[in-house]
């Protein structure tokens, strides 16, 4: 069974910067599609970033593109999103999830991000 564990979360102020990891654990990691997700309050969750199985393609929610970086290092089985010009509606909790072939099957339980204004 996949598991995947997400680290990084705090508190920051609006135009600053953190670095998001998701370590996984008991799959073929270097096979998945790997997404970050989030969740604000009230609100659905949304896609925010995705990296192929090689790192060669990344993909970004328009809300992100420009200011959010994510990437994998395979031989750590890890997932990164950096995140920098923070804004206070990137407040939500963050969510690393890995695509085995068609859809995120497998979900980390989540890291708090608040940005303050």
């Amino acid at each position: 069974q996949v598991q995947l564990v997400e680290s990084g979360g705090g508190l920051v102020q609006a135009g600053g910067s953190l670095r998001l990891s998701c370590a996984a654990s008991g799959g073929t990691f270097s096979r998945y599609v790997m997404g970050w997700f989030r969740q604000a309050p009230g609100k659905e969750r949304e896609f925010v970033a995705a990296v192929s199985w090689s790192g060669g393609s990344t993909y970004y929610a328009d809300s992100v593109r420009g200011r959010f970086t994510i990437s994998r290092d395979s031989a750590k089985n890890t997932v990164y999103l950096q995140m920098n010009s923070l804004k206070p509606e990137d407040t939500a909790v963050y969510y690393c999830a890995a695509k085995p072939i068609k859809k995120y099957d497998y979900w980390g339980q989540g890291t708090q991000v608040t940005v303050s204004s």
